[in-house]
């Protein structure tokens, strides 16, 4: 009887969990299925001014720990605009600011950490930023976007390899959106991120080399009609 009960109790469980959550008239089953059998409307870019999406987009880097592992981190308060313009890739231009306050690598005396003089001393320096000076189409789908990088009161050009936006969409809203990739290696030293501590064995404790990734998700908001 106990196994009659437990069995019963796992068949109730397994039914309510493939209830779906919205209506009650389509399995789980079948409404992956149906997500799965929808067709996107890609559109060409249009032309103009795109924000950066900060819910849906990263700013993030990795660097060397103790010459053995990675440690990833991210900056969550950030803003940027792009300009793109379809006729003329080269004509276009990015722009973002991250505030280092918002620097987050999981574990909380290490963002403290990083805060202090050591590293960026977020008070005397509480932005990065980033401006672009040339935007050339590197092949089909891929830009090379060459810009002013400012950290620590430290600006160095860098070049970000960038695949995208190559098509749009049109959110439940209204707004278009597009979507790109870019990355690029900077050392830290160059920037005076200086702080550091050698091993008994050799080596050093923190490596130079950061590896920066960004996903951005952009977003341009219909024009306003006159009068509106």
């Amino acid at each position: 009887m106990k196994l009659l009960r437990n069995t019963v109790l796992a068949v109730a469980v397994a039914t309510l969990i493939a209830v779906p959550l919205i209506g009650g008239r389509v399995t789980t089953t079948s409404a992956v299925a149906k997500a799965s059998d929808s067709k996107v409307n890609y559109a060409p870019i249009s032309e103009g001014d795109y924000s950066i999406d900060p819910a849906h987009s990263i700013i993030g880097f990795a660097i060397r720990h103790l010459e053995i592992n990675w440690v990833e981190g991210r900056f969550k308060d950030f803003t940027g605009v792009i300009h793109f313009d379809e006729k003329d890739v080269t004509r276009s231009t990015v722009e973002f600011s991250a505030k280092v306050e918002s620097i987050d690598t999981g574990v909380e005396p290490r963002n403290k950490h990083l805060r202090t003089p050591d590293f960026f001393d977020v008070e005397k320096y509480p932005t990065i930023t980033f401006k672009s000076t040339k935007v050339e189409q590197a092949e089909p789908g891929k830009l090379k976007v060459t810009g002013d990088l400012t950290i620590h009161g430290v600006t160095k050009p860098v070049v970000l390899d960038v695949e995208g936006p190559t098509a749009a969409v049109k959110d439940p809203w209204g707004n278009q959106r597009a979507a790109a990739n870019a990355t690029t290696k900077i050392n830290r030293q160059d920037f005076g991120v200086k702080w550091n501590a050698t091993m008994d064995g050799g080596g050093l404790v923190v490596g130079d080399d950061v590896a920066i990734t960004i996903d951005v998700e952009m977003v341009q908001k219909p024009a306003t009609k006159p009068g509106n």
